[in-house]
């Protein structure tokens, strides 16, 4: 062999590029890429939205209807044609000023209940983030146990613990020196009645809000936080600059849900204050239900319902808006 050949390597032929518009996964010229993959989703979502409409949609057409209409017992049971009233419920109510202050009633109740719930969420999913396994898991038992417990069920668990002669809480506050609370009925004024009521309905949504948290605790880089310490940051610090952050799409979307649920709260109220709640205790949507089934004026209580509907939907269009922002952001 000689030097030539030992010291010349054999270079394989240069692969030659394939001609434009040919390379895989290019679509040739003239062929138009199929559009059946963007009607799947659709496809696969008709079933729910066919669904919500036949649910939702009957009932809220049905409500727009009544509330511009004259509709009392004698169209309920056909003794006489529905008249058209035009806006005349809505200039009642909004002209009315118990309605006023039940809207304000309703506002500063869901204010109070989110705020609590939200508050409460976080600082018992932080500890969950902080305790050993055993004690996680006896938290989240009881957690997932008083949300699954129906309505009427703890309702009446809280009307015996605030009952005025067998209510255990007043037994207990008593043991405290100088505290008679024996015979104490907090459902004599409006304000602690609500304050029970509220406390109510934290109870109930407290459990969600705090499973959804923690699970989104889990998704927060300990990178981050070690990083953040090391810098200086205390516990406040972390979590106003790192934790706070990246939780703020789940904070959103709890917040705008406990708001349109704890202004949506009928049971609560219906059922503790024996189905007559007194007006001290009236919120839009017992409010409601009053004036269409107890007064039996359907038209207004369309109408009172219908104002209901646009406060949540201007409720959503903030979310949306929030949520559009974070998006932009990211």
């Amino acid at each position: 062999m000689s030097a030539a050949d030992t010291t010349t390597a054999k270079v394989p032929p240069a692969r030659q590029s394939p001609p434009s518009g040919s390379a895989a996964g290019t679509p040739k010229p003239g062929k138009k890429p199929s559009l059946g993959g963007g009607g799947i989703p659709w496809l696969l979502l008709a079933p729910c939205l066919l669904i919500l409409l036949l649910v939702l949609g009957y009932p809220l057409v049905r409500l727009v209807t009544l509330s511009f209409q004259v509709f009392g017992q004698p169209q309920l049971w056909g003794f006489q044609e529905a008249e058209w009233a035009g806006l005349d419920n809505f200039t009642k109510i909004l002209g009315d000023g118990e309605f006023w202050a039940v809207v304000l009633r309703t506002v500063i109740f869901a204010g109070g209940a989110v705020i609590a719930t939200m508050v409460i969420g976080m600082l018992i999913a932080l500890l969950l983030q902080r305790v050993s396994g055993w004690v996680k898991t006896l938290i989240n038992i009881a957690l997932v146990a008083s949300w699954g417990m129906p309505i009427i069920v703890a309702t009446a668990i809280f009307k015996w613990l605030f009952d005025a002669d067998y209510g255990v809480l007043n037994w207990l506050l008593s043991k405290i020196p100088g505290v008679d609370m024996i015979g104490h009925n907090w459902f004599a004024s409006g304000p602690q009645g609500l304050a029970v009521i509220m406390l109510l309905v934290v109870w109930g949504a407290v459990p969600f809000v705090v499973i959804t948290l923690s699970a989104g605790l889990t998704q927060v880089p300990k990178e981050l936080e070690e990083a953040a310490r090391l810098d200086g940051a205390g516990a406040w610090g972390v979590f106003r600059f790192v934790t706070l952050p990246i939780l703020k799409p789940i904070i959103v979307m709890l917040t705008t849900l406990s708001v349109i649920w704890d202004m949506g709260v009928f049971p609560q109220v219906y059922v503790m204050r024996n189905g007559h709640p007194e007006a001290e205790f009236q919120l839009l949507t017992t409010y409601s239900f009053d004036k269409a089934f107890v007064v039996n004026d359907y038209g207004t209580g369309s109408a009172i319902a219908l104002v209901t509907v646009v406060l949540l939907l201007g409720v959503v269009a903030v979310y949306m808006r929030q949520m559009l922002k974070i998006g932009e952001v990211e």
